[in-house]
Formats: structure tokens, sequence, C-alpha cells
């Protein structure tokens, strides 16, 4: 197990853009080319985005989808579709942007012993964004350490919006030079931030901040129904604090669909789910309570039995509102 070191708020700010004199930018283009294919697993909304702009950006992208009504999609937007992970083998790097840990999991393991772990070659990297537990990180790690590959956990914190928008914010954990091998895809994707080399780091902290900001959804769905329920419009309430004392982008995007009663994914509210136990999970290992979360699992368990499994964790306001009488029909 490597070393771990105090993450300071300077150290995390100076990785973030260490490296930069290094970059291979093509000035015509002002994008970072490569020669090699690129594997890519998980073409959800967030995959299909990320996909795309790796493809723009002049990345061979080669994705594994299981749905052939994904192919002709797919091959519109410049990725080279494949029924087969096989042909996946052969990529220097493999992103895999999948919901769950048995999901990565059976990408890694595969089907009698056809997973990465067992077809990449050696010193290819398993790039991990995917969303899941510490456990699961360290398992994956080991084995493709195992099989003398490499393995570097970079969760994104954004929706889709912001893949498209190559507005991600990637936090990465793994050797150092297995992360700096990433870069030049990590770049055409969003702002790098590296805090360590076990991969298990970058899956802890993008859990934890998950956890910020479904609090803070749950909070702004709260006062947003108290404004509404004493007849007044939320909007200019809304206006005023993310303009003064609370202007960061959770509060100042979500707080507006809220408002907006704008709910469509996203993260849905079962994925939410998993992430919220997820963190309950890791901060019980480490014996500390997290109240507020507690708060969100049950509002999330009460959107969920109500329908809205499909709705965004936005809809943590809609249940807010429910819960205190007021009616919304959702499209």
């Amino acid at each position: 197990m490597p070393n771990r070191e105090p993450i300071s708020l300077a150290n995390v700010e100076h990785a973030a853009v260490a490296g930069r004199d290094a970059r291979n930018v093509d000035e015509s283009t002002g994008r970072f080319p490569t020669t090699s294919k690129v594997g890519f697993v998980g073409l959800g909304h967030m995959g299909t985005a990320m996909a795309t702009n790796l493809a723009a950006a002049g990345h061979r992208v080669s994705a594994y989808v299981r749905r052939p009504d994904q192919i002709s999609t797919l091959s519109a937007l410049g990725v080279a579709p494949t029924l087969n992970l096989t042909e996946l083998f052969d990529c220097e790097i493999v992103i895999s942007m999948l919901p769950d840990d048995n999901a990565v999991r059976e990408i890694v393991f595969g089907r009698d012993n056809a997973g990465l772990a067992m077809g990449l070659m050696p010193d290819a990297i398993h790039l991990s964004m995917s969303t899941i537990s510490t456990a699961a990180a360290a398992e994956f790690a080991a084995e493709h350490r195992r099989h003398r590959q490499a393995y570097v956990a970079a969760p994104v914190f954004g929706n889709p919006d912001a893949a498209k928008a190559r507005q991600l914010f990637i936090v990465a954990a793994g050797a150092p030079v297995d992360v700096e091998r990433c870069r030049r895809l990590i770049d055409n994707l969003g702002q790098l931030f590296v805090v360590g080399e076990d991969p298990a780091q970058a899956n802890l902290m993008k859990l934890l901040g998950n956890m910020m900001t479904a609090t803070a959804l749950e909070v702004l769905g709260e006062v947003i129904t108290v404004l509404r329920k004493r007849g007044q419009d939320p909007q200019p309430f809304v206006d005023i604090m993310t303009r003064t004392m609370f202007g960061g982008r959770v509060h100042r995007i979500y707080g507006g669909k809220i408002v907006a009663e704008s709910y469509a994914p996203g993260l849905i509210m079962p994925l939410a789910l998993k992430d919220v136990r997820l963190a309950l999970a890791e901060a019980e290992q480490a014996a500390v309570t997290m109240p507020s979360v507690g708060v969100v699992r049950d509002r999330l368990i009460t959107g969920i039995a109500r329908g809205h499994a499909g709705l965004d964790w936005t809809a943590l306001g809609l249940v807010a509102a429910e819960e205190a009488g007021l009616e919304f029909v959702v499209p």
C-alpha cells in the first residue's frame, strides 16, 4: 500500500496545475493529440458526452456497448462502438463510467475470466471514473496490479451538461506516472485534481463531496417550500443568496432547478441513494455519525417510494414540497 501523506488545499491546487508545461498541446486546435486507441465502457448520459468529447478532440475512441440500438447514434458522434469487450483489450487506456461497484466488477473480472484484468496488455491502464466504494476501488486496483496493469481512480463532479461542456471536476488518485499518462485524456474532459497514490482516496473524496451536494439540495428544497407556503416567489430569495452568501455552483445551478421544478436527470434518485449509503458506510467504518446525510437517505427513499425514481436528485425539493402539502404535476 502506498504511503499516505496529509492532503492540504495548497497541495491539491498545486496538483491540479502540475505538469502544465509538459502538456503537448497542438496550438492550431488547442487539443491534446494521441495516436493510440482509447477504450470506453459505460455509455449513459455522462459517458456518451465524455466519449464524444474525446473523439472530437482527436482521440480514437472504441466504446463497448450492450445494446445494438446504440451503435448508429455513437457512430454519428465519432465514437467506434462494439458489442465485444475483447475489442478493447489492445487499448493503452480504458475508461469506465459505470453506475456502481457491481457494474465495474463485472467489467474488471468479466464472465468466464474475460474481463479487463485478464484481457488488457501489461502496463495498460484502467481509468475508473465511476462513483464506487473505497473497498471496490482497492479490490480492482489489486486485481489489475496482479496482472501487471495500472488502475487510476478518477471520479467526476458534474452533471451531463457539465460533461458536454468539458467542465467536469475530476479527482484522481493512482501512481503518479499512471495519472500523468491519463492526463492527455482528462484534460479534454475538465479540470484535474490529483489527491494521492491510493485510488481509494479519490473515491472517498467523491462520496463525501456528493454528500455536501445532497445536503445542500435538501436544505434548498426545505427553504423554497417555506417561501412557497408563505405565498412568496422563491426566485428572488435564491437570486439574493447565490449572489451573496451562497455563490457556489451547487446553490446557483440546483437552486434554479428546484425553483423551476426541473427534475430531469442528471443523477437519478436511486443512484443518489446508492452514493448516500456508500458514504454512510464509510463514516460508520470511521466511527463518525452523519445525521444530516441520514435525513437525505430517508428523503430519497420517500421519493422513490412515491414514484420519483426516474427524477434527478434535485427532486429532493419535490419531496420537501409534498411533505408540506403542496402539489405539483411532475412531467
